[in-house]
């Protein structure tokens, strides 16, 4: 991290966990925990459950976030949810393009960049994930796709409005796998993240970008990890579903 420069933020992607009860609970168990912390601390949560975390982070230094978003403002898109509806009820911060979306739910670099589009025109500040499948990795190609991948999402995105986007790199063989790129690893690929945006904006804009990893980052690896120039931050799957782990992860990026 390098907080001169730009600002550390953790966020928990809950993915399709806990009831509006339950997120009640975690986010009450948590605030005090965080109350303190040196980092933007934020919460994306299923849909069915914004309204619970919305309440229940009144009065804290947490923010809220979903997990996607559609590029349509309304229309016939049966199960999708848009920005603006998103806006209106106060959340803040929206998932795009998680692994998971495009592997599960046949997301792509164009409809990326469409909800990074609408995202921007709300209001809402999009964290917009990008990473490499193990094959790709394995065949020496990280690079092309991430450079490939993020370009594409920045397609039409001002260097004004780029201060309200945050990169996640997620190497999608380490999502849910328990498995983690090395410290050096993360930072590689974040860097490399940065030295593309230096050259599709300016060396202050990428100097200004929060570029987050994610991947099995947890409270026992997150401290290395942080260390790290260019990783500033991370976007937490598993463990911020446990508030002790998601909270020593913020005080990792807290130091």
């Amino acid at each position: 991290m390098n907080k001169a420069l730009r600002k550390a933020v953790i966020a928990g992607n809950w993915k399709m966990n806990n009831t509006p009860a339950q997120t009640k609970a975690l986010i009450e168990e948590l605030a005090p925990l965080v109350a303190d912390a040196d980092c933007g601390v934020v919460v994306c949560v299923p849909f069915i459950d914004l309204h619970a975390a919305l309440e229940a982070t009144k009065g804290t230094n947490i923010k809220v976030g979903a997990e996607n978003c559609h590029w349509a403002a309304s229309g016939a898109f049966t199960g999708e949810v848009s920005a603006p509806m998103l806006k209106e009820i106060g959340v803040e911060y929206v998932v795009i393009g998680h692994s998971e979306r495009r592997q599960y739910f046949g997301e792509t670099d164009e409809t990326v960049k469409a909800r990074t589009r609408a995202a921007l025109d709300n209001g809402l500040l999009p964290i917009v994930c990008v990473g490499e499948v193990l094959e790709q990795r394995e065949a020496g190609i990280t690079e092309q796709v991430v450079t490939s991948q993020t370009t594409k999402a920045l397609e039409g995105v001002t260097a004004e409005e780029l201060k309200k986007i945050i990169i996640a790199y997620e190497p999608v063989w380490a999502i849910g796998t328990g498995k983690t790129a090395t410290d050096e690893q993360a930072n590689e690929v974040c860097a490399i993240i940065r030295s593309l945006v230096e050259e599709l904006y300016s060396k202050a804009d990428a100097d200004a970008l929060t570029i987050q990893y994610g991947g099995s980052m947890n409270d026992a690896n997150a401290d290395g990890l942080l260390a790290q120039s260019d990783v500033d931050g991370g976007l937490i799957g598993g463990a911020s579903l446990v508030a002790s782990k998601f909270a020593a992860i913020v005080k990792a990026a807290s130091k």
